[in-house]
């Protein structure tokens, strides 16, 4: 697999030019073009271009110098708070993006061009799966204090959605306590999916001695639904309380939320009756976890 990724990387920077010093036939290199298009017209705040690019900060700044000795880029100081810069186009910034634009167009019909159009329809259909994938395996997990930004707005847009799809919207104090102590170790745990260093899912557990753990908090951003974030939140969740000599994992949730009853479904958990008191749910779900040595994702 290695090997193959490896063949596939040497064949796309070639084919898209990504080697030439004059990307598109333009006077710069392909990371200079790319910083040009990122910025887009209305700017970009660097430490935003710099996450979204995954680009090191030092890296990021000779970028922008050269595009700023070239007269493309101005970047000043955004508001009171001294620390944030953004990054603009000026006129000629603006002028030549829309030339990269144009010539990157081109460049992708050239693509095409030779091929059928069942050759074509294939091509674009691969470059999506791929793009999904690759867009996947930028996905970073990582437990987080319920205070801190990113886990703040996981949550929030959790409670947006449940609003939002709930018969009757949703009210946090009806619903059983997840608080921050609870989803602070010992007590808890909560996990903060990022991409780009932007928060696009969260997913936590309560502990209790002597009985089984609450799954709680499960959220996806509709933007990566689909990559398996969801199944990889459930199963990190899962070898977590494996790991603490959980035997047993619940959860409810509500009848709205079907994508999340077919995930613990296919998952392996198995339909309970009620545990709790949760006002919102309707459906109970119930997990036996594997301890086996080598069990996959536990250890």
């Amino acid at each position: 697999m290695v090997s193959q990724i490896r063949r596939f990387n040497r064949t796309v920077t070639q084919r898209i030019g990504a080697l030439d010093d004059a990307f598109l036939s333009r006077d710069r290199p392909l990371g200079q073009a790319r910083v040009l298009w990122e910025i887009g017209p209305d700017g970009s705040d660097v430490r935003t271009l710099r996450a979204r690019l995954g680009l090191d900060s030092g890296y990021l700044s000779r970028l922008l110098r050269s595009l700023g000795q070239d007269g493309l880029v101005t970047v000043q100081p955004s508001g009171a708070d001294g620390r944030v810069h953004t990054a603009r186009l000026t006129s000629r910034g603006l002028a030549e993006r829309a030339v990269l634009d144009q010539r990157s167009d081109e460049a992708a019909s050239a693509i095409l061009q030779p091929l059928s159009p069942g050759q074509r329809a294939r091509l674009v259909a691969a470059m999506a799966a791929v793009q999904r994938l690759l867009q996947a395996s930028a996905v970073q997990v990582s437990a987080r204090d319920p205070g801190h930004p990113d886990a703040r707005a996981g949550v929030r847009a959790y409670f947006a959605e449940l609003g939002r799809r709930f018969d009757g919207g949703f009210d946090p104090a009806r619903s059983i306590s997840a608080d921050d102590a609870e989803l602070s170790p010992p007590a808890g745990l909560l996990l903060v999916a990022t991409l780009y260093s932007a928060p696009v899912g969260c997913a936590a557990v309560k502990f209790h001695d002597g009985a089984p753990a609450e799954i709680k908090r499960m959220w996806v951003a509709p933007d990566v639904r689909g990559m398996g974030l969801g199944r990889r939140l459930l199963g990190e969740l899962e070898a977590q309380a494996a790991a603490r000599g959980v035997r047993t994992v619940r959860l409810e949730t509500n009848r709205a939320l079907t994508e999340a009853i077919g995930l613990y479904r296919t998952a392996g958990y198995r339909e309970v009756g009620a545990f709790s008191g949760e006002h919102y749910a309707d459906h109970w779900f119930e997990k036996t976890l594997d301890h086996s040595p080598g069990c996959p994702g536990h250890g």
